[in-house]
């Protein structure tokens, strides 16, 4: 059963300048997060933000309870992206009578787009 849903779009760019400042990359993304966005650049780290952004909308909360990095976004085996939440983010979810975060993100004239349903 669906229990929430949450989209978001981000200009390539605007991700790009705000990498510029290394307190942004430690603040918004994890270990892991970083080192993919250190080998694949300011695509991924737009992906990576607007798929945090949908996940956080999907949970009805915005960002309340709960910090970007307790959102992770990682591939799976295919390069499909996953979604593994932490501590306050997990918790949000399995207050939503939730079990698991899914999330589509796509990539197109500088743009990041990302879809992220609550099951």
């Amino acid at each position: 059963m669906l229990r929430g849903l949450g989209c978001d779009v981000v200009e390539v760019s605007r991700i790009e300048r705000a990498m510029q400042n290394p307190r942004f990359l430690a603040r918004v993304f994890t270990e892991r997060e970083r080192a993919a966005i250190g080998r694949k650049g300011p695509v991924t780290a737009a992906g990576y933000w607007a798929a945090k952004e949908a996940v956080s909308k999907a949970l009805g909360t915005g960002f309340v309870g709960y910090a970007l990095q307790d959102i992770e976004i990682r591939p799976d085996e295919t390069g499909a992206p996953q979604v593994y939440l932490h501590r306050g983010a997990q918790a949000r979810l399995a207050a939503l009578g939730g079990i698991v975060m899914l999330v589509s993100v796509s990539h197109e004239r500088g743009l990041a787009m990302a879809v992220a349903a609550a099951e």
